[in-house]
């Protein structure tokens, strides 16, 4: 293993030689680009120290722009809505593009970071997906590390969790009892299901008679328009069974037969796509708009413009741990994928149950109770 630093025209290279090939040909690598005779010198030295320990990487081209958009394009079975978050990530990262993935550093990413004016969690999902498409860059040979592994990110301020109480949850549905998607209002409110869930909500999955529905599609937006996933929900725990209280079982069996007569007045114009929730002819309903048809709706009612999110979801797991709903029923209900998530998602309900636990205990030692 030898490395040698020659002059080309007015800059210095290092050629690092590889020994031969199978063939006998001599395997010569050229590093170019050196203004000076002493930087050629050093970087021989950190060439021949990175061979000697196995991390020697040979020169490429190849930008951060090109190995960007090749990863993306050979990224297999990602969900539409997945391709098109990890294509928003690469946009971010566009002013680095012509950078060359071996001259990639941490402070060029980190430097790169403090110039975007988005939130801090936008930041660490960007870096996310950098991260990844450098790591399968590693593996393929073209970096020794990877850059993105030491980059310091901003911290993420976790909020608090904005909901409605009882008495404008109430307000809210009965504001809009007679829209023709007060069923979707009340199935959401009163099971916590996602947006996505419940407007992918299909008949076949509800059953009335035994009071319960199987959450098995979404309806996610992808590029601004609804698209029905099959058998996809957000993870593996987030395919379940939630049982149905009697006043939802209601509600469902009076919009199930609204929806016949909006089906028959509609005749082959229907899309039978077996949606629960569509708009006049059977389509999809686009979960963009049913977020603004909500915040709008609850404006009119007088409660906070919340979105189906935070209005529904949130506060039904926030009424049910706080009327002492035991945490893994809320955790299996909202389809969590561990109880560490909901516990601390709904930290500020937890602590006020740990103080009343604290009082009950302490009166049954004592002997009040």
């Amino acid at each position: 293993m030898k490395g040698t630093v020659i002059k080309r025209g007015s800059k210095w290279a290092v050629v690092i030689d590889l020994g031969r090939d199978p063939g006998g040909k001599r395997i010569r690598k050229w590093h170019s680009g050196f203004d000076t005779k002493r930087a050629a010198e050093s970087a021989r030295v950190e060439l021949l120290a990175s061979l000697a320990q196995g991390l020697y990487v040979p020169p490429s081209r190849v930008t951060l722009r090109e190995w960007l958009a090749g990863w993306l394009e050979s990224r297999q079975n990602l969900a539409d809505t997945t391709r098109d978050a990890y294509r928003w990530d690469l946009r971010r990262l566009e002013a680095l593009g012509a950078v060359k993935l071996r001259d990639l550093t941490s402070a060029m990413i980190s430097g790169h970071y403090r110039t975007l004016n988005v939130a801090p969690k936008t930041v660490r999902n960007t870096h996310a997906t950098l991260h990844k498409a450098l790591s399968d860059a590693v593996r393929q040979g073209l970096l020794a590390r990877n850059p993105a592994d030491h980059v310091e990110l901003p911290r993420v301020e976790r909020a608090d969790t904005e909901t409605w109480t009882a008495g404008e949850l109430a307000r809210f549905l009965a504001h809009v009892a007679d829209h023709r998607l007060y069923a979707a209002w009340v199935l959401i409110c009163s099971t916590g299901m996602r947006r996505s869930e419940v407007l992918g909500v299909r008949w076949q999955h509800v059953d009335l008679d035994a009071g319960r529905v199987a959450v098995v599609d979404t309806v996610v937006p992808v590029r601004n328009k609804p698209v029905l996933r099959i058998g996809e929900t957000k993870s593996r725990r987030s395919r379940r069974v939630i049982a149905l209280d009697t006043g939802t079982v209601a509600v469902l069996r009076e919009h199930r037969r609204r929806q016949n007569e909006e089906r028959l007045r509609a005749g082959p114009a229907w899309s039978d796509l077996g949606l629960a929730f569509t708009n006049e002819l059977g389509e999809m309903i686009n979960p963009p708009w049913f977020t603004r048809t909500t915040k709008r709706l609850a404006t009119e009612a007088g409660v906070p413009p919340l979105t189906p999110h935070r209005a529904a979801r949130h506060t039904w797991a926030t009424l049910a741990l706080a009327s002492g709903v035991h945490p893994k029923v809320v955790q299996e209900r909202l389809g969590h994928a561990n109880i560490g998530t909901t516990l601390d998602r709904y930290s500020h309900v937890i602590e006020g149950m740990d103080r009343d636990a604290a009082e009950t205990v302490a009166a049954l030692i004592s002997g009040e109770r």
